[in-house]
């Protein structure tokens, strides 16, 4: 009726059956796996086989507990394409056939060496994120116990270090507008340009909806923003400009997915010889353009949604061409 078993984790698993039910639990040292087998055999035999006060542990693998994760959490977040992207992608590593019990820190910690010889830092942390929180979520809501708490927890994240100075260079920003093929990807184009007039987050850019544009006020209302403020964002005329030209025959102005514009960013970059520019610097580059035309930081806040003030110092790194013309009173 007791088998004792020991796990790849190293540690030894007693289970008791009787009647088609089960209990089991994990212990460091056999004898302790023996012990509590055979005082779960005296109280099966009294017919207390479940009682709640001991927890049954984990069956679940991870690859089970993230496609639950996937498709009953993260498709309710506001960034689900993405995320769900990530998930997808990390189910092809070994370490998604592991049984949640058998999940150790060691073995979170040698998956996020490995990542970390192949993405970034921020990478790695996001993905230890959402599998922490993935694994909190089975055992406060779908009753998977583990005697150990959550294995991911106690795992060092790595230092990162987002800082770019990453501007464009003189004629640089017509290569990818040329790159882009207007017959398969139409809205990337005026993506692009929207981007640079409005130093938008790519999903802000793309949960804008006609609702909120008011093309009179030269302004557009972001409801859900990334701080988990609404804000209204004021339009240039180049901005006002590429909104006019669209199609308002959908919700959003511009129906795409972030995975979507993902690949057609690599891709566009790649046609335009440009290896090192990301979607983000252009966000970078606008702000650090409104700096340059003489707005105060108060009022690139404003446009650009920064909380605070030193994060939005990151983005402002002005031509030091500039300052020097500046200094010496070149007009």
């Amino acid at each position: 009726m007791a088998t004792i078993t020991k796990r790849p984790s190293g540690k030894w698993q007693a289970t008791v059956r009787k009647d088609g039910r089960s209990r089991s639990k994990s212990f460091t040292k056999r004898a302790d796996a023996t012990k509590w087998a055979r005082e779960t055999e005296l109280g099966a035999e009294r017919g207390d086989l479940h009682r709640a006060s001991d927890a049954v542990i984990s069956d679940m693998t991870v690859r089970q507990v993230l496609e639950r994760y996937r498709d009953e959490v993260t498709a309710k977040k506001r960034c689900a394409d993405n995320e769900r992207y990530a998930i997808n992608g990390f189910l092809r590593f070994g370490l998604a056939s592991v049984r949640l019990e058998d999940l150790t820190p060691a073995s979170v910690s040698r998956y996020r060496d490995q990542r970390l010889e192949h993405v970034k830092p921020a990478t790695v942390v996001r993905e230890l994120g959402w599998l922490q929180h993935a694994i909190d979520i089975a055992r406060s809501d779908w009753g998977q116990q583990l005697p150990d708490g959550n294995p991911v927890r106690p795992v060092r994240r790595p230092k990162i270090d987002n800082r770019r100075e990453r501007r464009l260079q003189a004629g640089e920003w017509e290569r990818p507008l040329e790159a882009v093929h207007t017959k398969r990807t139409p809205l990337m184009r005026p993506l692009l340009k929207m981007a640079l007039a409005t130093g938008m987050r790519r999903g802000e850019l793309l949960g804008m909806e006609w609702k909120h544009v008011d093309l009179s006020r030269c302004t557009v209302l972001l409801p859900r923003t990334k701080n988990g403020q609404a804000r209204t964002v004021p339009l240039s005329p180049d901005a006002v400009l590429v909104l006019a030209e669209l199609s308002r025959d959908r919700p959003r102005c511009f129906p795409m997915s972030g995975n979507a514009v993902r690949l057609a960013f690599d891709r566009l970059r790649r046609r335009a010889g440009i290896t090192d520019l990301t979607f983000h610097d252009i966000r970078h580059e606008a702000i650090s353009r409104f700096v340059e035309q003489g707005l105060s930081l108060a009022q690139v806040q404003m446009i650009s949604g920064h909380r605070d003030l030193r994060m939005l110092l990151r983005y402002t790194h002005l031509a030091v061409d500039d300052i020097v013309e500046a200094l010496h009173g070149v007009a």
